[in-house]
């Protein structure tokens, strides 16, 4: 294991570590909230992510159809229901709880992708899984935070959908219709997207961090404790539910992948939008720091055992 290889996720902590403790350096700027920006830095992320999709990100689902539910079952059953039982295992504030909910309702985020090509996981099913998901999640994250948060906060399923869309579908479809009409100039600027996406989700992660760094401070160590568990434990039932269901082991870590890493920017992005970044907003600042940390360490576990060829 080279440092090197971890220098994103290093870096991101250390961008955690100087929200939490200089909050009021990173929540404005010369009386501008930095706040402002998570939702357009967002869209140009998810503008990105529909430029560069292809045909060939659907090809698994017509391949392999029965792979692909039994994912965004997984995706959408486990994490949702593991984060509303640690909400209520733990004592928590009220709107706290809610943020655990929301990041296990939000779809996988792209960082899982990545982590599938170095755990020598079934790629293509991870893409597919990452893009579906995404495009389900402007009608499935309002219903799930609904159906589970709906005692905590308020929460209007009609005005998530409609942010949900601003912030997922419009972009995507923005990227479709630029690399449609012009292709050259989607060519041209490619291999800064995921540049952009890298520094985009840094910046969410270290604004939420600052807002969020009050409530941090009260329930802190127990709230890492819950996010960690969230985490890991979505990775374990998603491999062993992949499993139990007879997928074969590169699939079955590819699916425990997408189970377990959450787009936390999109789930910070909607807490910002309902005008609770503080509070709703903390457990996703949390874990995308920590997804990464710990998905690294598996997809480097992975790396060093071959998948047994499927027969």
């Amino acid at each position: 294991m080279k440092i090197k290889d971890y220098w994103y996720t290093i870096s991101i902590i250390f961008l955690v570590i100087l929200g939490y403790n200089f909050p009021d350096t990173f929540n404005s700027i010369a009386g501008v909230k930095l706040n402002t920006f998570i939702k357009p830095v967002l869209q140009v992320i998810m503008l990105g992510m529909g430029a560069t999709m292809t045909l060939n990100d659907f090809v698994e689902i017509f391949k392999s159809p029965r792979k692909v539910v039994i994912g965004l079952l997984c995706q959408f059953t486990i994490m949702p229901f593991l984060g509303f039982f640690l909400s209520r295992v733990f004592d928590f504030p009220i709107e706290v709880a809610a943020g655990i909910i929301l990041i296990g309702s939000s779809p996988s985020g792209l960082a899982s992708n990545v982590m599938a090509l170095m755990a020598k996981a079934n790629v293509a099913l991870s893409i597919t899984i990452t893009t579906t998901a995404t495009l389900l999640a402007p009608v499935l994250t309002p219903f799930l935070m609904k159906m589970l948060g709906g005692s905590l906060i308020e929460v209007d399923f009609w005005k998530m959908l409609w942010d949900m869309a601003q912030l997922v579908i419009i972009p995507i479809v923005v990227g479709l219709v630029i690399n449609k009409i012009a292709p050259a100039f989607i060519k041209k600027i490619i291999a800064l997207l995921p540049v952009f996406s890298m520094l985009g989700i840094a910046y969410i992660i270290l604004i939420v961090t600052a807002s969020g760094a009050a409530s941090l401070q009260s329930v802190g160590a127990v709230l890492i404790l819950v996010v960690v568990a969230h985490n890991v434990l979505g990775y374990l039932l998603g491999y062993f539910s992949a499993k139990l269901l007879k997928l074969n082991e590169a699939d079955s870590r590819a699916v425990a992948l997408e189970v377990g890493m959450q787009n936390a920017g999109l789930a910070s992005a909607l807490a910002n939008e309902m005008g609770k970044l503080a509070t709703v907003g903390v457990a996703s600042a949390i874990f995308g720091p920590t997804m990464n940390v710990t998905g690294s360490l598996l997809a480097n576990y992975w790396s060093k055992r071959e998948a047994p060829k499927e027969i």
